[in-house]
Order: C-alpha cells, then sequence, then structure tokens
C-alpha cells in the first residue's frame, strides 16, 4: 500500500503539496488549507484546481462566505480575506482562477485560530490573538474588540447574526456590534479550545483542556458539565436542528441530545470507529447525519440519531484513506470531500 493512496473508490481525487489540516466547502467550491501555509480553491465537482495562495507561518482553518465569494484563511501569523472577483456570486467557480483573486492581508494579527461568517456573507468575524475583528465581505473593518484574557481559540454569531460569542481562558465571551468591551460573559475557569451554539442560541457549549463539554443555557445562565473524557475535547458541532451535538475527547465519539430540558442526566450516543477523531461534520439540511475523519486514516458517515444512548454503534458507510485523514466537510446532501496527512484529496458519494 502506497502511503497517500485513496483505497475506496471516489468520485474524483486530486493531491496538494503540503499536509491539509482543514477543508471548507460552500457553493460548488472547496478550499483546502496546508499546515505549510497552501490554500487552495477546487471546483467542487471536478477538484479541478481553481486558484492557491499561500500564507507565511503556516494555516489553521479556511472558511467560506456562505456564497462562495470570499474566504477566510486563519494561521499562526494572522489571516487573509480572499475574494473572487467577475461572477463569483452567480456562477460556481466563476472569478476563482488567478489574477481574478484579490487578497486582504492581515499577517502579524496574532494567532489567528479561525472565522465564522454571517449566513448572509456580509460580514466576517476573525479571532485574531485576544481580540475579535469584523470585516465586511470587501475586507473593510468594521469593528474590533478588546483583548480578552488569553488568546481566542474559537468564535461563532449568534442571535442570527448579532452578536458574536467567542471562547478564551475563563469561558464564553459575547459581543454586541460595535462593542469593544463584552456584552455578556458565561464564567468557568480553565482553558475553553472550542465552541458552539444552537442556532436559537438557547444553548452555548465548549470543549476544554480539563477533558470536558461545558454547557450554558443561555434563558437562566444554568451549567452543565459532561466531564470524565481521557483527552481535551477540541472538537465539538451542533447539527443545523440544534438538537444533536457531537464531540471528540475519545476514541469513540459522543453525541448528545438536546431536546426538551437538554441532557442533564442522559447518557450520549457513542459511535465507535476510529483510533482518534481529527474532524466532524453534519450533513446540511437537519437529517441527523454525521461525518467524521479518523487517525487511523478513515472516513465514516453516520447516523447517531437512531442509536441508543449509553451504547457504540459502528459506522453506516466507510472510506479508507492512504494515510490519517485530518479533516471533512459536506459538499451537498450526498457528497463528502475529505484530505489526508499526506496531501490527498477525494470526494465520495454518501449513500445511506
Amino acid at each position: 500500500m502506497t502511503a497517500g493512496t485513496i483505497i475506496e473508490a471516489s468520485l474524483w481525487q486530486n493531491r496538494i503539496d503540503d499536509a491539509p489540516v482543514a477543508v471548507a466547502a460552500t457553493a460548488g467550491l472547496i478550499a483546502v488549507a496546508g499546515a505549510e501555509g497552501e490554500c487552495t480553491v477546487l471546483d467542487a465537482g471536478t477538484g479541478e484546481r481553481l486558484a492557491s495562495g499561500h500564507m507565511d507561518g503556516g494555516l489553521l482553518s479556511a472558511a467560506f462566505a456562505p456564497d462562495g465569494s470570499a474566504l477566510a484563511v486563519c494561521g499562526p501569523s494572522g489571516y487573509v480575506l480572499w475574494r473572487a472577483g467577475g461572477e463569483a456570486t452567480r456562477s460556481v467557480g466563476a472569478g476563482w482562477a488567478g489574477s481574478d483573486v484579490r487578497l486582504h492581508r492581515f499577517d502579524r494579527a496574532g494567532w489567528s485560530c479561525g472565522a465564522a461568517w454571517t449566513a448572509d456573507s456580509t460580514r466576517v468575524a476573525v479571532a485574531a490573538g485576544r481580540t475579535i475583528v469584523v470585516h465586511g465581505a470587501d475586507g473593510e473593518q468594521l469593528w474590533r474588540t478588546d483583548e480578552a484574557p488569553s488568546t481566542v481559540t474559537g468564535l461563532t454569531w449568534i442571535r442570527d447574526g448579532r452578536e458574536v460569542a467567542a471562547s478564551a481562558y475563563g469561558g464564553v465571551y459575547r459581543y454586541a456590534p460595535h462593542s469593544a468591551a463584552p456584552t455578556g460573559h458565561l464564567a468557568y475557569p480553565g482553558s475553553h479550545l472550542a465552541i458552539a451554539a444552537t442556532p436559537d442560541t438557547k444553548w452555548i457549549c465548549t470543549g476544554n483542556q480539563d477533558r470536558s463539554v461545558h454547557i450554558w443555557r443561555t434563558r437562566d445562565a444554568s451549567e452543565l458539565e459532561m466531564a470524565g473524557y481521557p483527552d481535551k475535547v477540541t472538537r465539538l458541532a451542533f447539527d443545523p436542528t440544534g438538537r444533536w451535538l457531537a464531540n471528540n475527547g475519545a476514541p469513540d465519539i459522543t453525541v448528545w441530545d438536546f431536546s426538551g430540558k437538554g441532557p442533564g442526566g442522559t447518557s450520549p450516543r457513542q459511535l465507535r470507529g476510529h483510533d482518534a477523531v481529527t474532524d466532524l461534520a453534519w450533513r446540511p439540511g437537519g437529517a441527523g447525519i454525521l461525518a467524521s475523519a479518523g487517525a487511523e486514516g478513515g472516513v465514516c458517515v453516520w447516523k447517531p440519531v437512531t442509536g441508543i444512548p449509553g451504547r457504540s454503534r459502528r459506522p453506516r458507510q466507510r472510506f479508507e484513506l492512504g494515510a490519517p485523514a485530518t479533516a471533512v466537510a459536506w459538499l451537498d446532501a450526498d457528497r463528502i470531500v475529505a484530505a489526508d496527512a499526506d496531501g490527498g484529496i477525494a470526494c465520495f458519494t454518501v449513500s445511506l
């Protein structure tokens, strides 16, 4: 077996000259972010390379505007807002070719873990060291927050894009538009590594260095804690309905049910298929389908909503890569794209 070879039959394959750490997909486009700083935009239908760029210091994440017109690329040295020219919002792939691509560089902005776009693609919030910077889609800076107690580790829009919530040491900090100081603080001691919120902002959760998931119900600031994971929790994501939360922290993925009064006093669904979970992605549309990537080289597709709490389930579908799987994303309801540590990129059909 040759390292980096895609074992399972795929719709298409490609390769980048870097080690992928993240993939993002929207509007018929894929972005692949590499550890050494290479970012490549591909056509989702064919895998054809449309554009590429490089940022010194390496990359950590990439996030497309939902309409595909812009891309935020983040890494240890700062971030870049990368915009398509031409007819990008009206024709898939148009404008993502060489000279039509325009860059707004914000390198030296401090460690930038990631970015979050509003649903209408008009604003993007980017982590910049201990601060959050909000830009318009054209790259113009709209506002910047004061410094948090430590480096921002995750952020998300809440209240339908009317606030930004960020995780950092000491909890979750909420910011209203054009507000430099936090307008709310959900406090919990320790280092928070990731953040997720339900679409209705009823629940806000963090994954933590102390190997727990901490949960706030925003209506009354009541708290829950899911502790006892063997490793720190770095990946967590709500499905589009806000009912199901998936997270890592163990070889098994745990999926918590937030219906009714929430997951307090309940057992999670347990999904067994990886040595270590490297990425999680819910299928768009709210059908309760989850994709995951694992360090052993597998990419799994699950339907955890049909499982029994407290019992382990095996994946409904599994694809094997020739190297550790590092990232996975949904292209639409029937296709996923996955990347491996040797630079391989492949698109697969999901059929449950």
